[in-house]
């Protein structure tokens, strides 16, 4: 045996370093190219992309007269913001036409305060487009904190010219299918009053109800005779993070009135995630999304015949 040849219990471990240095530089590479990916995908993919989400509620007390009211929910338009100018709007008011809805309702946000890469859009512009939804029992809306911040008054009287009603701290009634169904409207709670008992004053005990308002965080405080508060102004936390949730809420509640359907002491609530993004232009896991809410009577005895 050679002087010079490798020591048994040393042979091989050259090789093996140089496999784990390989093995290594192949996960960094991994892990940087699924973030380039995740980047991309968040920056640019998924806040251009708009999800038309179907979703059924059945609610308690609801009338079986108006079983299968169809609602469509636009929150957040954040017109102005990347990925939302007036050619997309348009499409969005296109797709809520297409799912002929029998109420829209508008919950707040329709202006961009300085949103990186956005290019602001005049509220007028706005409610141009908006005046465009069709719905047999009208459209409503609320406003929300960037409205207000920018100028409430001014993009109230907008919608108000294109025939959209906006309520605060208030409400008004539809006739479907033979019933009166009451909608109340909570100004911001960010910027405003924000007074549920003011703006449900007026709803009978026993009437079927719905309540809108931007922000979730009023929801404790809505009344039982509310069948469904309806909020935007979370966007979903435009970033749901696999099993862990969205990280970052705008709420007090954390993540307790993130998105979707909640129901706390037999009290509906249903949160949409929006349409633009509000300060960072990304989205992740959250697409933009217009809700169609189909409202279910527990009891459909007497439900009018479908068509």
């Amino acid at each position: 045996m050679s002087s010079t040849a490798q020591p048994r219990h040393l042979r091989g471990r050259p090789l093996k370093s140089s496999r784990g240095r390989r093995r290594w530089r192949w996960v960094l590479g991994g892990t940087l190219a699924v973030g380039l990916a995740m980047a991309v995908w968040a920056l640019f993919i998924e806040p251009d992309r708009l999800v038309v989400r179907q979703v059924e509620l059945t609610l308690p007390d609801w009338p079986g007269t108006l079983d299968g009211m169809r609602v469509v929910v636009l929150t957040d338009l954040h017109v102005g913001a990347p990925h939302i100018d007036v050619d997309k709007l348009a499409e969005v008011i296109d797709e809520a036409n297409a799912a002929k809805p029998d109420l829209v309702v508008i919950l707040g946000d329709l202006v961009i305060q300085g949103v990186v890469g956005g290019d602001f859009v005049e509220p007028k512009v706005t409610a141009a487009q908006l005046g465009r939804l069709q719905a047999p029992h009208g459209v409503i809306a609320v406003l929300g904190n960037h409205d207000w911040w920018h100028d409430g008054d001014q993009i109230t009287a907008d919608l108000r010219e294109v025939g959209i009603v906006v309520l605060e701290d208030d409400s008004t009634t539809i006739e479907v299918s033979g019933t009166t169904v009451w909608v109340a409207g909570v100004g911001d709670l960010m910027t405003r009053s924000a007074d549920v008992p003011l703006a449900t004053a007026r709803v009978p005990e026993d009437a079927p109800a719905l309540l809108l308002t931007h922000n979730p965080d009023v929801f404790p405080d809505v009344p039982p005779r509310v069948d469904l508060t309806l909020a935007g102004h979370t966007h979903g936390g435009q970033v749901c993070v696999p099993v862990l949730g969205p990280p970052v809420v705008p709420s007090r509640y954390g993540q307790r009135y993130a998105a979707g359907h909640v129901v706390e002491e037999g009290r509906h609530l249903y949160v949409g995630v929006g349409v633009g993004t509000s300060i960072l232009p990304v989205r992740f896991g959250v697409p933009p999304a217009i809700d169609v809410l189909t409202l279910r009577a527990t009891d459909q005895r007497s439900a009018s015949p479908q068509e």
